[in-house]
């Protein structure tokens, strides 16, 4: 198991809290979260369920891909985000190609493996083209009708809609808008025969092969250069990452991508490390966890607080301004995503708080000594380093 702790039996904690477990159980999922099973001391009360997995979802099988979604369906405290996981097969001739479409919703995006060649038409009627490989983003405004199909390798991203009732199920589709015109009007429009007509597809494609794409610059509009971006897409080495004792923060938002309307920070934390303690004033939290394995307690009003376990391919969500971290307790380092339906990244940092209070201040709250209030750090640490647990 990765990042194995010592919590992994009954539900004890070798005081006189909890007992054995005689009952129907599943061990391994008991191991995947231990703070589950048995919870610091300091839980208290209860919060909604913040984690849902991916790997626990339905799985859309298409002739050229797959995809998966968790929406508040799944996740129901999720009210501002849902997400969907895609696949776009590779191929030398033929690739995976998510079908022309449009949504109700803003599409935010980020590629985890592979690259795809994107399209969308702007309201002036530009057309903008790019290659998004791993690491890199897109964002497509709601209405503006786009297309994404892998390049030879194949490509697999992450889908974010800021409305956590958001389904795949409710795309507006190409073929399905043809399909539902009566075909009289559709020839009228085009100014097609009735034989042409009747060439159209009748039922959805979805995501179906296609020609592999060539190389961008046969697709680019004429006088735009390779390598130019779109306003519509956001290349990782645009971005000014953060470098922290424990890992790094990379924060994307209207600030430097300035069509978003989604903010995101790509977090990154070393083994042992820690998201320092603080909390968002402006947005619910949705997180995409892309690798290793971590652990948060979320703090709320009422003297409430819960702690929750997530690995690779969970989702988390934190409810706007509640305390929360999210520590590494694995051997690796551990990749999440935290994303806000706001295109402003907002923080508040508990340490940088209260370094710049008053010490006589924080000392009467806390009972700290002096010389431990002189050297709270003032600057946000973000992330903070840590002994990985393999070495304590």
């Amino acid at each position: 198991m990765p990042g194995e702790t010592k919590r992994t039996g009954d539900p004890m904690d070798g005081s006189l809290r909890g007992g054995t477990e005689d009952g129907p159980r599943d061990i391994m999922r008991e191991r995947e979260h231990p703070d589950m099973m048995v919870p610091p001391v300091t839980d208290s009360g209860t919060l909604p369920n913040l984690r849902f997995s991916f790997s626990d979802t339905h799985v859309k099988l298409c002739d050229g891909g797959w995809t998966r979604e968790v929406t508040e369906r799944e996740l129901p405290v999720a009210k501002t985000i849902s997400g969907v996981n895609m696949r776009l097969n590779p191929g030398e001739t033929m690739t995976g190609v998510r079908e022309l479409h449009w949504h109700l919703e803003n599409e935010w995006a980020y590629m985890i493996s592979g690259a795809a060649r994107v399209t969308i038409i702007d309201l002036e009627g530009t057309m903008h083209v790019d290659d998004v490989p791993a690491g890199d983003l897109w964002f497509f405004p709601t209405g503006l009708p786009h297309s994404i199909q892998a390049l030879a390798d194949g490509c697999e991203f992450l889908l974010a809609f800021d409305d956590g009732a958001f389904s795949e199920e409710y795309t507006l589709l190409l073929s399905d808008f043809l399909a539902h015109i009566p075909p009289e009007v559709i020839a009228k429009n085009f100014g097609w025969s009735q034989e042409i007509v009747e060439l159209l597809p009748k039922d959805e494609l979805y995501i179906f092969p296609a020609l592999t794409p060539g190389p961008l610059a046969d697709d680019l509009p004429r006088g735009v250069e390779p390598g130019s971006g779109t306003p519509y897409t956001f290349h990782i080495s645009q971005a000014s990452p953060v470098d922290c004792p424990g890992g790094r923060v990379t924060v994307i938002d209207g600030s430097n991508f300035p069509i978003t309307t989604i903010s995101c920070a790509v977090v990154e934390v070393d083994p042992g490390g820690m998201r320092e303690l603080h909390w968002h004033p402006n947005n619910d939290e949705w997180q995409f966890f892309l690798a290793g394995y971590a652990r948060m307690t979320v703090f709320n009003t009422g003297s409430v607080a819960r702690t929750f376990n997530y690995l690779a391919g969970d989702v988390g969500t934190v409810p706007r301004a509640t305390g929360h971290y999210v520590e590494n307790i694995g051997d690796t380092r551990m990749r999440y995503l935290a994303l806000f339906a706001s295109p402003q990244f907002q923080e508040v940092s508990l340490q940088q708080w209260l370094a710049k209070l008053p010490p006589a201040l924080v000392k009467a709250h806390l009972n700290l000594p002096d010389d431990v209030i002189a050297k709270l750090k003032k600057d946000r640490q973000l992330v903070v380093a840590g002994t990985p647990r393999s070495e304590r």
